[in-house]
């Protein structure tokens, strides 16, 4: 069994909704439980990124803020 796979997608500069399409196409490519990091520096990400994850019914396991940068982990549902 392999563990799970982490892809980590540089968002930096890109305005809502740029950062939740690019999330969701990188999901795609994505198997079920690995995980999606997403680095943002739109501040408006920390109501869409957790809002895209209720509605896909992915899991948003991290948040956190870095100075300008904002950090989410995404783990692709089951």
């Amino acid at each position: 069994m392999t563990a799970p796979a982490q892809t980590i997608l540089d968002l930096r500069g890109l305005r809502c909704p740029q950062p939740v399409l690019r999330a969701k196409k990188a999901l795609r490519n994505l198997a079920a439980g690995d995980a999606l990091v997403l680095e943002c520096t739109d501040p408006l990400t920390v109501i869409d990124v957790p809002h895209f994850c209720r509605q896909t019914g992915n899991t948003l396991s991290a948040q956190e803020r870095k100075a300008e940068l904002y950090v989410f982990t995404i783990v692709k549902r089951g």
